[in-house]
């Protein structure tokens, strides 16, 4: 299915300004520690591969999304810009069992 409209921004569905929790800090603070350096394709347009494992069906698969986005960018230093695909699975897991799991590759 298709339709002829300009997708919406996060920043256009949004009014006012938003402001980053403590909690969202917090969470990036700690995972830039947790993430090791991996290689990233030299390729202007990228793909995301994630696996988001969490504990409640009622999840969204995008919720965590834009968290990850601003996470990778600053951990790798890469703009957001650059992904051209997402490839996003949810993964029901026990609780205290949550993860991400992600891969960065070229787009094909």
């Amino acid at each position: 299915m298709e339709i002829q409209i300009k997708p919406l921004s996060v920043n256009e569905a949004w009014q006012g300004k938003r402001f980053k929790t403590q909690k969202y800090k917090d969470w990036i603070d700690y995972s830039i520690i947790q993430l090791k350096s991996i290689p990233i394709p030299e390729s202007q347009k990228l793909t995301l591969i994630v696996i988001f494992g969490v504990s409640s069906k009622a999840s969204d698969i995008d919720n965590p999304l834009k968290p990850l986005l601003d996470l990778i960018q600053k951990k790798y230093l890469i703009n957001d810009n650059r992904f051209y695909k997402l490839q996003v699975t949810k993964e029901i897991v026990k609780k205290g069992k949550e993860f991400i799991k992600f891969d960065i590759q070229e787009f094909n």
